[in-house]
């Protein structure tokens, strides 16, 4: 069982910057990797940023430069720094989790989701 609990989210203007943090808990589990996905009225939910536990990131092309993924393995916190935001960038973000458990099952975990509005 693990729970993701994001924070962050709210009104900003373009061009602006926001900053989500998701805080993971749990017992007897291991974390192989932390991300947020987004998404909008009518889209697809899709990947932001996503990190491993060795470090090594994936970032969606639209918010390469602009966004910043981080991670603390010991607190299993995962944070997202958001720059020059766009309202484009408008959506609902989600925490997302991979984790292997004590009996080696692999599964995604996701947070509620944290509104997250750019006006231009």
């Amino acid at each position: 069982q693990v729970r993701l609990v994001e924070s962050g989210g709210g009104l900003v203007q373009a061009g602006g910057s926001l900053r989500l943090s998701c805080a993971a808990s749990g017992i007897a589990f291991s974390i192989n990797a932390m991300g947020w996905y987004r998404q909008a009225p009518g889209k697809q939910r899709e990947l932001v940023a996503r990190m491993s536990d060795g470090g090594s990131t994936n970032y969606a092309d639209s918010v390469k430069g602009r966004f910043t993924i981080s991670r603390d393995n010991a607190k299993n916190t995962v944070t997202l720094q958001m720059n020059s935001l766009k309202p484009e960038d408008t959506a609902v973000y989600y925490c997302n989790a991979f984790v292997t458990s004590i009996s080696l099952v692999d599964r995604d975990y996701w947070g509620q989701g944290t509104q997250v509005t750019i006006s231009s």
